[in-house]
């Protein structure tokens, strides 16, 4: 089901405090940014590898994001791994007794499509499964 590791996706306060950091400290390849409302988050993403990072800023305060950085603070906040298609990878882990955040596929950045695995089914970590159709 998975294909690879897609991105991580990692919540901060400022976003470009810590585009200069990835971009010009770290000599990562940036790849821009983008507002997708429907999360209510600004996102910045980074080439490293195969794989993005994936720094992500609350564009509300009752946004995800800002949820996160209010119990949290930042850091890390997801991992994500590409497969073929995420509704039918949503209903597979359904079926296997994994707890879901969506039970239906939503758009995400870069105009994919996303869907998310609860953190208590597994292992404390907050799963995102994406797919580019």
């Amino acid at each position: 089901m998975m294909k690879k590791i897609s991105h991580i996706g990692i919540a901060v306060q400022n976003l470009d405090e810590n585009v200069h950091l990835y971009r010009d400290v770290l000599g990562m390849e940036f790849l821009g940014t983008e507002e997708v409302e429907e999360q209510k988050v600004k996102v910045a993403m980074f080439r490293i590898g195969e794989a993005r990072i994936e720094l992500l800023e609350p564009t509300a305060d009752d946004s995800p994001i800002a949820k996160f950085l209010a119990s949290r603070g930042q850091g890390m906040h997801h991992i994500c791994y590409e497969v073929d298609d995420v509704d039918d990878s949503l209903q597979q882990v359904a079926d296997s007794g994994v707890r879901l955040i969506d039970r239906e596929s939503r758009r995400g950045a870069g105009n994919s499509k996303v869907g998310f695995l609860h953190p208590k089914s597994t292992g404390g970590v907050l799963v995102e499964l994406n797919s580019h159709e």
